[in-house]
């Protein structure tokens, strides 16, 4: 075994995940070069992610990522035929290939590597995020005109109002079916349970109104992003000012642009959203868009964050139920201080700024 693949070995073996030999046969296919190199360092991003890169200045360098096979067949058809196909083949990095898993539970997919510069949210270079905001921009007007729409809608989930009800009426019926355990329960987790299930029921009274605010003014349909984190966002400086792309499309879907933006908005001091959305604003006024108002988009973004805050109840309370985990209190608890503490993305004459 070479230096390369004891090291990659090594790195897996401690993440806890077989089959290294099978990865590094097919990485001498995809990157000869890379594997070749004998000083080459393995990284582990996170707990499916991995960077292979040479010591040598300039070298290659190249990402590693675990998927299921379903993720990874979606982000080869985004990649290889839907943002080419909406003109944006540069939006994501180059998927160089896929390796099979031999009990066929996952796979690994093999990406450029971009760098390691992510978009700064708390102290944001105004170029860099005019950058990304132009390419969100181009992603959400582009896509919704486009044939490829409809291949999109087969493959990927919906983020429109369907998902707020779902997620809330989910996690409703999940911190129910806790009563059983209650008696095993502290009073501060019990008070958690009833808080949570008070702010869920709220959020399923509003659905009517949210709906139709929705459909009056959510917009067209379109090609998401899903996970628009200033973190998912690179920035490749060039010649002519730094360029942006973004990575880790695992969680593309279909749905209103308020879905990302609210996204992108929320990683940004409250300070800094009025301009970016500004900036947006003016991008897709270029295709003839009109955003609603101030107003009727807090109510809009706050719709797509409550709905995510209501899927991640789900699963820490079926923790509970299954495995008896102790950290889903904990999980639980948290979820509730980001419901308290939530405010308007966009801050209104007479609003607080924590």
């Amino acid at each position: 075994m070479t230096i390369v693949a004891e090291a990659l070995r090594r790195v897996l073996h401690e993440a806890g995940i077989p089959g290294s030999e099978e990865v590094f046969r097919s990485l001498l296919g995809l990157c000869p070069a890379l594997v070749a190199d004998a000083d080459v360092h393995v990284e582990r991003v996170n707990s499916r992610v991995f960077r292979l890169s040479s010591a040598v200045a300039g070298g290659a360098s190249v990402i590693l990522k675990r998927l299921t096979p379903g993720v990874a067949e979606r982000n080869e058809l985004l990649i290889g035929r839907w943002l080419p196909a909406i003109g944006l083949p540069n939006a994501a990095p180059a998927l160089l290939g896929t390796i099979g898993d031999r009990l066929d539970t996952a796979v690994w997919q093999v990406y450029e590597d971009l760098g390691p510069t992510v978009l700064e949210a708390r102290c944001p270079d105004p170029a860099a995020v005019s950058a990304a905001v132009e390419l969100i921009a181009q992603l959400h007007t582009r896509a919704a005109s486009s044939p490829v729409l409809t291949e999109c809608r087969v493959h990927l989930e919906d983020r429109g109002i369907g998902y707020f009800v779902s997620n809330v009426a989910a996690a409703i019926e999940a911190l129910e079916s806790l009563r059983p355990l209650e008696h095993t329960f502290s009073r501060a987790q019990r008070l958690v349970q009833d808080r949570l299930l008070e702010r869920l029921d709220t959020l399923r009274a509003s659905t009517p109104s949210r709906a139709q605010l929705m459909g009056e003014l959510g917009g067209p349909d379109t090609l998401l992003h899903g996970d628009l984190w200033n973190i998912n966002a690179i920035v490749v400086p060039t010649p002519t000012g730094p360029e942006v792309r973004f990575i880790d499309w695992d969680r593309a879907a279909v749905g209103p642009v308020s879905y990302d933006v609210s996204t992108f908005l929320y990683r940004f001091p409250p300070g800094e959203r009025p301009w970016i959305l500004r900036r947006y604003r003016e991008a897709v006024h270029q295709s003839g868009w009109r955003l609603p108002e101030a107003a009727d988009l807090n109510v809009l973004f706050e719709t797509a964050e409550c709905a995510r805050y209501a899927n991640r109840v789900i699963w820490p309370a079926a923790a509970l139920i299954n495995e008896g985990a102790e950290s889903g209190h904990e999980e639980l608890a948290q979820i509730l201080g980001w419901f308290e503490t939530l405010e308007p993305v966009l801050q209104q004459p007479g609003d607080s700024v924590a």
